[in-house]
Order: C-alpha cells, then sequence, then structure tokens
C-alpha cells in the first residue's frame, strides 16, 4: 500500500464505501493487525463487532443505514427506514429495519439497533434497488415497493403510517398508482391496498 494509511480515494478504488469490514481491506494489502494501528492512531473507527469506519468521512444523514448495510450486506432496508430514505412521509425510526430471507439467520452483533421482518420468494427481488450511501452499497425496496410493504406490515407500524405513506408516495410523485397496483399484485396484497388506491384515483 506505500505505506499505512487508508484513504477514501483507496476505499473508493475499490468499491469500499466508508464503512468496512476487516476481509473488506484485505484486497488493499491492510491486514488486521495494520488496521488496529489505524485504529490507534485515530484515522479509523472500530465503530462495531467487526465494523469499522474511515474517520475522514464526512456523516450524513443515512450514517447508521450505510453502516448496519456494511455489516449485514444481504439483508434489505425496507418499511420505516426505506420511507426516510426516499423521503416519503414523516417517519423517523430510531432503529434500521431490514428484510432478510425466511431461512436465514439473524445477523448477530450489528452496530445499531434493528428490527427484523422475513421475506419469500418474489419479495426478496421484486422492487429491489441498490443505493450508495456512504460508498456503501445498499439494498432496499423502491418507493412503490415500500408502501406496499408498509400495507403488507400494518400490524406492525400501523395503518395510519401506510396511508400517510401512499398518499405522499403518489403526491410526491415518488411513485404512482399503477406501480403501487403492481407491487401489491406481485406481493399478494392487492385486495387491502385496492380500496385505498381507487380513493386516491377518484
Amino acid at each position: 500500500m506505500g505505506g499505512l494509511r487508508l484513504t477514501k480515494a483507496q476505499l473508493d478504488a475499490a468499491g469500499i464505501g466508508a464503512f468496512f469490514r476487516p476481509r473488506d481491506v484485505l484486497p488493499l494489502g491492510m491486514s488486521f493487525r495494520q488496521l488496529q494501528r489505524l485504529v490507534d492512531d485515530g484515522s479509523v473507527e472500530k465503530v462495531g463487532a467487526g465494523v469499522y469506519r474511515l474517520s475522514e468521512a464526512a456523516p450524513d444523514a443515512f450514517e447508521t443505514i450505510a453502516m448496519v448495510a456494511s455489516a449485514a450486506p444481504d439483508a434489505i432496508v425496507c418499511l420505516l427506514s426505506a420511507l426516510r430514505v426516499h423521503e416519503i412521509g414523516t417517519q423517523s425510526p430510531h432503529q434500521v429495519w431490514l428484510a432478510i430471507d425466511r431461512k436465514a439467520r439473524i445477523p448477530r452483533r450489528l452496530p445499531a439497533k434493528v428490527r427484523i421482518v422475513r421475506f419469500s420468494g418474489q419479495m426478496l427481488t421484486y422492487g429491489i434497488v441498490t443505493q450508495s450511501m456512504q460508498g456503501v452499497k445498499v439494498r432496499l425496496t423502491n418507493p412503490a415497493r415500500t408502501v406496499v410493504d408498509c400495507f403488507r406490515y400494518r400490524n406492525k407500524i400501523g395503518i395510519d403510517v401506510a396511508m400517510e405513506a401512499l398518499r405522499d408516495a403518489v403526491r410526491s410523485r415518488k411513485a404512482t398508482v399503477s406501480e403501487i397496483d403492481r407491487a401489491a399484485e406481485v406481493c399478494r396484497i392487492r385486495t387491502v391496498i385496492r380500496p385505498y388506491l381507487e380513493a386516491l384515483s377518484a
């Protein structure tokens, strides 16, 4: 690496975000012992079990989501956390909502509080997008899918939250009625959400 340094430019060039695991920087020639030396000199911070942050990276509103996604890259950011990312509604959750495969083990020792739900079948792939946050590739539900999931999990988050998400997504043009209707069909909740969609279209 040409000296014991780790910079944002190096991480960006290697496709690594501001949050990373020791295994992520191995291709840069950074051993675990060297990583610990960078922690000692303050250029890298340990933010959780096995998760590190480059100190020079400027914080932003989605830092916690990026941090969790770096520790659980296969998980999908969803529901209230996805609403916040897409700026839909007024929710500001104090935990990161994650979806994992129905058969997957719950990620352990994550660096922030999380709320886990289970997806299966098409729900694991339909309406899932990837967005960069602090250089971390974060998988999350798109706006239409997020609204539909709010109705699917209305018993967990409240029907009022789901209705607000629907109204705001359509009003702000983050998602169209047809996009939401299609996502509802794929997720097999069309009969539940259709009356609300018809009321919006009336």
